[in-house]
């Protein structure tokens, strides 16, 4: 996995948690949605990563 895609991926979990954590502070439930939503979006891409890092390392 390059640097920059950790970093994006890490900035874009990151964002989803800080809207998740206003959306809970103001009991608004369309950020706290979004929130989650970016945060599995970024987890679904840094394991996509690491699958990729595992295949890389074989060879």
């Amino acid at each position: 996995m390059g640097a920059d895609d950790k970093f994006s991926n890490k900035a874009e979990e990151m964002k989803g948690r800080a809207k998740e954590a206003v959306g809970d502070a103001t009991d608004n439930e369309q950020w706290q949605a979004e929130g989650r939503a970016e945060r599995a979006k970024a987890d679904i891409k840094q394991a996509g990563e690491k699958v990729k890092d595992a295949f890389k390392s074989d060879k």
